[in-house]
């Protein structure tokens, strides 16, 4: 039995020492930069959001989805919500969280969940209160200031991320 433990650490050794060169440490993969943080701006218009609501619930009917939409203003506050006709009752709450965690972390809401699903350091994010990290808040950006955040819920996330997404590039579109 000794002289199987003794080739078997002997067989390791010799294999770890091939193989030095392929178990080394590798130098570590350059970090790309972070894309720039964009500045708040002044809140969103009335007539601004209008305009997102009507492209977001215009992406939801087209799809049959049953959806609720919340846009804020840069400063958090409510500017406008809509619930269409059979919506989960739960999507009320959430499509304003997935809106203010948008705002709050100034990126998609998707990014949180994507840092969550990975593990790691990115669940140190679940000891965060009242934050919505699923896939379908996006920000408002007018002339490269987030003026708003606009936020769906009720369909798959993916599907809420499509109608806020296609709302927020509304203002875009038009200019303004």
């Amino acid at each position: 039995m000794s002289r199987m433990l003794a080739f078997a650490c002997a067989f390791a050794a010799a294999l770890a020492v091939a193989a030095g060169p392929a178990l080394a440490q590798q130098p570590a993969a350059p970090t790309p930069a972070p894309a720039p943080v964009l500045p708040y701006g002044p809140p969103i218009t009335l007539d601004q959001a209008k305009r997102v609501m009507a492209a977001a619930e215009l992406e939801a009917a087209k799809n049959s989805w049953q959806v609720a939409i919340t846009i804020l203003d840069s400063g958090g506050n409510l500017v406008m919500f809509h619930k269409i006709d059979n919506a989960q009752l739960s999507a009320v709450t959430v499509s304003e969280g997935k809106a203010r965690t948008a705002l709050e972390f100034k990126r998609p809401s998707k990014v949180l969940d994507d840092a969550i699903a990975a593990g790691g350091a990115g669940m140190r994010l679940l000891a965060l209160k009242d934050i919505t990290p699923l896939e379908g808040g996006v920000l408002v950006v007018v002339d490269g200031k987030i003026v708003g955040a606009i936020g769906v819920s009720g369909a798959l996330s993916a599907q809420d991320a499509q109608a806020a997404k296609v709302g927020a590039d509304a203002l875009a579109k038009s200019g303004m």
